[in-house]
């Protein structure tokens, strides 16, 4: 299986390093950028299988980053909104109710929660995937099940007037 892209975005580069660190154990392509523009821009070509951004970003809000990726996607593509400036529920709440976010951290936010919430999204996708495969076998007309049906309960209805 090909390896999993993620694309993260944040105005901070020690944040970039940290996010990219905190998830090298995994195996993923980590690609950083900086800003919005260039998050789309990355977004576009790359296609990553996840996106980790900071919700203020410069040139391209990080708040409409993740709703224009929610739209494009069809929510296919999970967005992370990690950020040190939007706290509390109400900001958290806009986000994933409303602009399509999969989930959102505060800074300083607790990394193993980030590593699950990173891991679970990127294995739903996966999950997902197999389902598609699995070959479902045809199932019985409807003719015949009523038919199968009707024969049951004529057989119960002379075996209980027997009784």
């Amino acid at each position: 299986m090909a390896k999993k892209v993620i694309l993260v975005a944040d105005y901070d580069k020690r944040s970039l390093d940290s996010i990219a660190e905190l998830l090298a154990p995994h195996n993923y392509k980590i690609i950083s950028t900086m800003d919005g523009i260039s998050a789309y821009e990355k977004f576009r070509t790359e296609m990553p299988d996840l996106v980790i951004l900071e919700g203020m970003l410069p040139r391209l809000h990080g708040f409409d980053l993740t709703q224009k990726i929610y739209q494009e996607t069809k929510g296919k593509t999970p967005v992370i909104i990690v950020t040190g400036v939007y706290k509390g529920p109400q900001y958290r709440n806009e986000a994933i109710r409303n602009l399509g976010a999969s989930d959102y951290f505060e800074k300083p936010f607790d990394k193993s929660k980030l590593v699950k919430s990173v891991t679970g999204l990127l294995k739903d996708e996966v999950k997902i995937e197999e389902e598609e495969i699995i070959d479902i076998p045809d199932l019985p007309d409807t003719d015949s099940v009523m038919e199968n049906l009707s024969q049951k309960l004529k057989r119960k209805a002379s075996s209980a007037k027997k009784e």
